[in-house]
């Protein structure tokens, strides 16, 4: 019986560039392992961070070594693809951020008719954009920290606006606020701050990223986690908590050692753990994910509130992550949550009979 080929694709073109080649290194071992193996064969795609698309022996180099290529041509062209991807059977994407998680790769392997691991355009588009995300929320009727929505024209283009906007954000959210861009991961670009001096330039900042953004108010409250794993019968795993001692958990304390401890599973009375295994199950519903996602909540403590914070569509895959951590102490391992993703791209993907 022939083994599937699996097209790991890794990369891309956003600044969680070096994270994703760490997910797919880790991903590539894991369908090299025990029954994977016997099932699998992996055919690595990495792009380059021009948007070149590289196969063979390139996207081999750098799974293995793990130190991106630095791009070869001054003038890419991005719609050549290697001819080994007319040999993939599955995509398993592997693409953190924008370009990658955001509805685009998800569009073009779409129109490639081939299944492909996690959620398609409209999951990834609206589980990337905070602002969507948000909407998909309420409509959900799922608790949230009061925020506004706000764009790079009031920010940037009329100098009346602006003054104007600050009072508002002031008056309806309050001191420490944060500020983030709406299209971005891994913390890019966001701020806290706690006077209007720092609201301006955290706006102004922002506004560099995206042309949408968000402002939310702070709380103060416990970080945890759930990871949902499925497609139209989605399960929740134990819920894991983030402790820190920085002021938010920006890029810095998600991606240095130390920086930050994940306790799996976290100390939490059992109702509290099961009212965000649904609300995280609602979510996923919500803005129609698949596969997988890992899905963000504040639980404050003093009153017993809990708001969801986002939803991550295609969380980070390395051993050490949260969403494979949190699943492995619900009892599924790395290799056969690898297994089980492929699984159910090719459910999703099927014909309907």
């Amino acid at each position: 019986m022939s083994k599937l080929r699996v097209g790991l694709l890794f990369g891309g073109r956003s600044g969680e560039h070096e994270v994703s080649i760490i997910s797919a290194r880790a991903i590539a071992q894991a369908l090299s392992l025990e029954e994977n193996a016997n099932k699998y064969a992996v055919l690595p795609f990495y792009i380059q961070k021009d948007g070149v698309w590289q196969a063979g022996e390139v996207a081999q180099q750098v799974l293995t070594s793990g130190v991106p290529q630095e791009p070869l041509s001054t003038t890419p062209n991005l719609w050549q693809f290697p001819p080994e991807t007319e040999e993939v059977d599955l995509w398993f994407p592997v693409l953190h951020g924008p370009n990658g998680e955001d509805g685009t790769i998800q569009g073009l392997l779409t129109l490639m008719q081939v299944p492909f691991v996690g959620s398609g355009v409209l999951g990834s588009a609206t589980g990337m954009d905070k602002i969507a995300m948000k909407m998909a929320f309420a409509q959900a009727g799922l608790s949230q920290v009061k925020y506004k929505a706000v764009t790079r024209a009031e920010v940037w283009s009329n100098p009346c606006v602006f003054p104007k906007l600050c009072d508002d954000i002031e008056a309806t959210l309050g001191y420490p606020c944060f500020v983030k861009p709406a299209n971005l991961g891994s913390s890019v670009g966001i701020a806290k701050v706690r006077s209007r001096q720092e609201l301006e330039t955290a706006l102004d900042n922002a506004a560099t990223y995206d042309r949408r953004i968000i402002v939310e108010a702070g709380v103060v409250a416990r970080e945890v986690e759930c990871a949902v794993l499925g497609n139209d019968h989605p399960k929740a795993s134990v819920i894991g908590e983030i402790t820190f001692n920085s002021d938010f958990y920006d890029y810095e304390t998600k991606y240095t050692p130390g920086k930050a401890d994940l306790f799996i599973p976290a100390n939490l009375p059992d109702v509290v753990a099961q009212q965000i295994q649904e609300m995280a199950l609602q979510a996923f519903a919500a803005v129609d994910a698949a596969g997988l996602s890992r899905v963000d909540f504040f639980y404050v403590e003093a009153t017993g509130e809990i708001f969801i914070n986002e939803i991550n569509t295609l969380p980070g895959f390395t051993s050490t992550s949260m969403y494979p951590q949190l699943w492995a102490n619900s009892g599924i391992t790395f290799v056969q949550l690898v297994d089980q993703l492929i699984q159910l791209a090719i459910e999703r993907h099927s014909p309907v009979s």
